[in-house]
């Protein structure tokens, strides 16, 4: 009876690290979303240091890669790429970091620490919001609305990890969800981005 119960937790265990971390993509054809039930453009974040709203309506006619990262987990090299993103893409696309501590305490440090973090480290100049939640009961609004087709009108989608990507096109819709395995550098991602 043992063996069979470790069969069975070994198995959920597996199954639950690939969802997290061998996640797949999902897209969406813009041109079959009507308007999301909540405007992405009512949404709004605060800069890094809480002095700063950061209102999407400012994004209006761009691109936007939201991303929840972390400064001590496997995908942190990730920032390199999004910076790479960023300078690439910065006339047609706007970069959110969402710093995020809910997936196995890998981003402990306060704004200071993670700000210092990412300039030092990645030469980071893309937009880094304050720390949130991406889940659970506190989960930040524009999370919700990132996650909940009854917001976005597109796609239910759960963030499983640390550098999950999500992709808003240039009309405020909710196009592409990318897990953490696809890097920013991705061919996929990069379409998306160029589509």
């Amino acid at each position: 009876m043992k063996r069979i119960f470790r069969y069975i937790l070994a198995g959920g265990i597996i199954l639950t690290l690939q969802n997290c971390f061998l996640g797949k993509s999902k897209t969406v054809d813009p041109k079959s979303v009507a308007a999301p039930p909540v405007s992405f453009y009512s949404l709004s974040l605060k800069s890094l240091d809480g002095k700063t709203d950061l209102k999407f309506s400012d994004f209006k006619g761009k691109k936007v890669l939201i991303v929840n990262t972390a400064s001590k987990c496997g995908y942190t090299p990730q920032y390199e790429g999004l910076q790479k993103l960023n300078d690439k893409y910065k006339d047609k696309l706007v970069i959110l970091g969402c710093p995020c501590n809910q997936f196995a305490m890998q981003e402990p440090g306060d704004s200071s620490k993670i700000g210092e973090f990412c300039r030092s480290n990645y030469g980071v100049t893309f937009f880094m919001s304050e720390k949130l939640n991406v889940k659970g009961s506190d989960q930040h609004a524009v999370y919700r609305w990132l996650t909940s087709k009854s917001e976005n009108g597109s796609m239910d989608a759960t963030v499983s990890w640390n550098f999950n990507k999500f992709l808003v096109d240039a009309e405020g819709k909710l196009t592409h969800y990318f897990p953490s395995n696809i890097e920013p550098e991705n061919a996929e991602l990069i379409s998306a981005i160029e589509k």
